[in-house]
């Protein structure tokens, strides 16, 4: 089920702005939109195109806390986040029943905000009891992550992770990917960026790349997260030898 089903932009972020010079707002500036068809969304790209800052606008567009959270979140550690969602409209299909901005940077931020909700006079029950009754500060950085999905994340819900991986180990990530078809087949909608080729190889996904030339949908194995891991792992010494030769006297 798709919640969101288009994003458009209206050009109008002042040229003065940072954010007017990354790739992913000047694709935006020329064709205005970017629509989606999947459960299941990967913003992937090399650091700087975008796919980060694009992501935290479309959670905070549609009323997420931009630290991460639900849209029941106000707490704010520093306002970092772009203009770009001041710009930023969604079209909606219909409204989800739950729905999630997780954020790998932000969730020690996340956690300690729980646990001051959970201080204040008359807070009852402990807002924790709904993240698997254990602090989320008394767990690993993973352990906390996949806490949340598996105990907050109901299902009927959109759901926008960021960088996930930066959190989970590679077989955290396979975890990840089963809660991920669990809430798909509940009828949840996800947009993730990532850097994970095996995070991004999810089932029926669509995978946005973002590059200095915009925004394009590709296969998998197109890629060049898929290209350069897999020709890495079939042969690392290749790599060693072209990286580190030029620099055995240094």
């Amino acid at each position: 089920m798709l919640f969101i089903d288009e994003i458009k932009y209206d050009g109008e972020l002042s040229e003065d702005y940072y954010a007017t010079n990354i790739p992913a707002v000047k694709y935006l500036d020329s064709v205005r939109s970017l629509k989606f068809s999947k459960n299941v969304t990967f913003f992937v790209g090399e650091n700087g195109t975008g796919k980060s800052t694009l992501l935290e606008a479309i959670a905070v567009a549609f009323g997420f806390n931009a630290e991460g959270g639900t849209r029941n979140f106000t707490f704010s550690t520093r306002k970092s986040h772009s203009e770009l969602c001041d710009h930023i409209s969604i079209v909606m299909r219909q409204t989800p029943k739950d729905g999630f901005f997780l954020r790998a940077e932000s969730l020690y931020n996340v956690a300690t905000n729980i646990e001051e909700m959970d201080k204040s006079p008359g807070f009852l029950p402990p807002l924790i009891n709904s993240y698997g009754g254990v602090s989320l500060h008394d767990q690993s950085h993973g352990e906390s992550f996949l806490a949340i999905v598996h105990n907050r994340f109901g299902g009927n819900g959109l759901y926008i992770l960021d960088e996930p991986e930066a959190a989970l180990s590679p077989m955290r990530l396979l975890t990840l990917m089963v809660e991920i078809d669990n809430l798909v087949k509940d009828n949840s909608q996800f947009i993730i960026a990532t850097h994970s080729p095996i995070l991004m190889a999810f089932p029926d996904a669509e995978i946005f790349e973002f590059s200095e030339s915009g925004i394009k949908s590709t296969d998998y194995k197109d890629t060049e997260h898929y290209r350069v891991s897999k020709s890495f792992l079939d042969n690392p010494n290749r790599y060693f030898k072209y990286l580190f030769d030029d620099n055995e006297d240094v």
